[in-house]
C-alpha cells in the first residue's frame, strides 16, 4: 500500500467514523423533533430503509435549494424531503449539523469508492 493510498484509506474511514456520529447526533437533536411535528410526517420523503428519513432530511438542508426544488418537483419526488417545510421548522444549528453530517457523509463514500475503482485499475 502506497502513501497516496494510505491516506485516501485514512481519510475515508475517519470521514465515515465522523458522519456515523453525526447521524447519530442529527437524527435524535433534529429529525426527532421533526418527527413529532404532525405538518411534517409526511414531509420527510419516503423510508424505504429505517433511518433514511435522516440522510433524507439532512440532504433536503444541505444541497442547493434550486435543486431541491427540482427533485420534490420530479416524478419520483415522494422520494425526498420538502425543503421548504424543513426550512420552516429548523433553526440555523439543525442546518448546520445536517449540512456537516451529510457532506462528510458524501466526500467519504465518494474516496472509498474513488479508491475501489483507482484500486482496481492499478492505478495505485
Amino acid at each position: 500500500m502506497n502513501d497516496i493510498e494510505s491516506l485516501m484509506f485514512s481519510i475515508g474511514l475517519a470521514g465515515s467514523f465522523i458522519s456515523m456520529i453525526l447521524y447519530i447526533l442529527f437524527g435524535q437533536i433534529t429529525v426527532k423533533k421533526l418527527r413529532k411535528n404532525d405538518a411534517l410526517k409526511n414531509a420527510l420523503g419516503f423510508e424505504y430503509l429505517s433511518g433514511w428519513d435522516i440522510i433524507n432530511t439532512a440532504q433536503a438542508l444541505s444541497i442547493p435549494r434550486a435543486l431541491s426544488r427540482k427533485l420534490e418537483n420530479s416524478k419520483l419526488s415522494a422520494f425526498y424531503a420538502k425543503s421548504e417545510l424543513l426550512f420552516q421548522h429548523t433553526t440555523k444549528f439543525d442546518r448546520l449539523l445536517g449540512a456537516t453530517f451529510y457532506w462528510i457523509l458524501t466526500f467519504s463514500g465518494l474516496t472509498m469508492i474513488l479508491l475501489v475503482i483507482l484500486d482496481g485499475l492499478d492505478l495505485l
